[in-house]
């Protein structure tokens, strides 16, 4: 497997357990949990589960003194970024936010092009109007009802502080630093945001059943912990702007787990706007290949040259 069919791979796994996110929480919400202790117990619980595949692996946790500033505003963005998403789900459905949150590969591509001169490219143009156009016919709010403007400022919060994160890992010291190490140490310092908003634990929520114990375990795994590593390996191997546009699997997987498990319909409309988004994605991982294959095609062809006519 060549580096790129890995760094897509691992970008579609990222954003297949990132989408998640509301599969697992929203049990917990219903139990009486908010976010910050939610999310508390997500990032504590994550944090061990990679500690122990760093020692395993036999990797050190040492750091360079350049690194760790750095390490600490990624774990903040970080941090910021699943807060606000979070905060979003008692404002509006969580397939919803989920969707919203999809503009992050627009922004991503925006600040490449914009702070760091990368060509934005037709195809990418493209690709991402395609798959907005797909996540677009995905959800329909009820007749008459609006979403709302605190929900919306939220979720694009979420995905401005998480667009940053993605493109600042490839763009700094951090992306000489191993991917577990570099994981380990975002989520650590982003512990620390919600270690203050639930006032060092005298505000913490705790649940008191086991299956909602398994909710927060299984935040920590999929979409913490495996979602986290796989992005910034994904990161690493093909760049921030494919990794962000292959994160239109995300809303995919609300609508997958929304289908099988919550037994919503799967209308035309629906599948329509899977089929455009998985378009879309098949045509960025395609990427240089159409390209090339599109070039190869026009060489049969060649122009011929045009005789000029000569005055008598």
């Amino acid at each position: 497997m060549n580096v790129k069919v890995k760094g897509y791979t691992l970008g579609a796994l990222a954003a297949a357990t990132y989408g998640m996110n509301p599969l697992f929480a929203l049990p917990l919400y219903k139990a009486g949990m908010n976010p910050d202790s939610v999310l508390f117990f997500r990032y504590l619980f994550a944090i061990p589960v990679l500690g122990i595949m760093i020692k395993v692996r036999g990797r050190n946790f040492k750091l360079q003194k350049k690194e760790i500033l750095p390490l600490i505003i990624m774990g903040l963005l970080v941090a910021l970024s699943s807060l606000t998403l979070f905060q979003s789900y008692n404002y509006m459905e969580a397939g919803i936010a989920s969707t919203l949150l999809f503009i992050y590969p627009i922004l991503v591509a925006l600040i490449m092009s914009f702070v760091f001169k990368e060509k934005l490219t037709i195809q990418t143009v493209l690709c991402i109007l395609l798959a907005l156009a797909g996540i677009g016919l995905l959800y329909q709010g009820s007749d008459g009802t609006t979403l709302s403007l605190t929900g919306i400022a939220l979720v694009i919060i979420s995905a401005l502080s998480y667009a940053i994160y993605i493109v600042s890992v490839n763009q700094s010291t951090l992306k000489n630093v191993a991917t577990l190490k570099l994981t380990f140490y975002i989520l650590l310092f982003g512990l620390t945001l919600f270690l203050v908003r639930i006032d060092f634990g005298k505000s913490l929520h705790i649940v008191n059943t086991w299956y909602l114990w398994g909710n927060l375990i299984a935040l920590a795994i999929f979409p913490t912990a495996i979602s986290f590593l796989c992005t910034t390996q994904a990161i690493q191997y093909i760049g921030s702007t494919p990794t962000a546009i292959l994160g239109a699997l995300e809303p995919l997987t609300a609508v997958f787990f929304g289908v099988t498990i919550f037994g919503e319909s799967l209308t035309p409309r629906l599948s329509c706007g899977i089929v455009m988004i998985i378009l879309a994605v098949t045509l960025i991982i395609a990427g240089g290949n159409i390209t090339s294959h599109l070039i190869r095609f026009r060489k049969l062809f060649p122009r011929l040259p045009i005789k000029k006519r000569v005055r008598q």
